[in-house]
């Protein structure tokens, strides 16, 4: 298999896969290293695919629902609890922003579905001592949700603003 057929390979199992793939999962698929991988989806980002790197792995194509983005403020006790409204509520994080006084914009991705997406991201973070983005920034930070309608948007801040989540509602 020559560069661009294994490019091929890649794009095709994650738009099959339902979800994130890890470069190494791709890596032992097709027989190379995972530093293949990574540069394999860079070239393939940079010939217009849509993938995503997320922190279980890559994620392909675009994402059906509507994009929000809501203001929110907690301190690290609070995150998985936000999190958990907001997949709850049927809605994907897709992401968290902060506004960093040196860096500016500041985006990590998540991509988080379920209950099970946050509670291994939340391992991680324990895992690693991890500190969230927002810790730069006082606890205030940004999340895009992808919202399957306007309901799910509302449930979410809602429940958000009960928890004292929400930000400036």
């Amino acid at each position: 298999m020559d560069a661009a057929e294994r490019r091929q390979a890649i794009a095709e199992m994650l738009s099959r896969s339902g979800g994130p793939v890890p470069a190494a999962a791709l890596a032992a698929r097709l027989g190379v290293s995972r530093q293949v991988i990574v540069g394999d989806v860079a070239l393939l980002r940079a010939s217009g695919a849509e993938i995503t790197a997320t922190p279980r792995g890559y994620v392909a194509g675009g994402e059906r629902g509507s994009r929000r983005t809501l203001a929110c403020v907690h301190d690290m006790e609070g995150m998985e609890r936000e999190l958990n409204i907001m997949v709850d509520n049927g809605c994907t994080v897709l992401d968290v922003v902060i506004e960093h006084a040196v860096y500016g914009q500041l985006t990590g991705e998540l991509h988080l579905r379920s209950r099970r997406d946050v509670a291994e991201f939340m391992r991680r973070v324990r895992e690693e001592g991890a500190a969230p983005l927002s810790a730069l920034t006082g606890g205030i930070h940004l999340h895009t949700l992808l919202c399957p309608d306007e309901e799910a948007l509302e449930r979410t801040k809602t429940e958000l603003r009960e928890a004292g989540i929400l930000l400036g509602d």
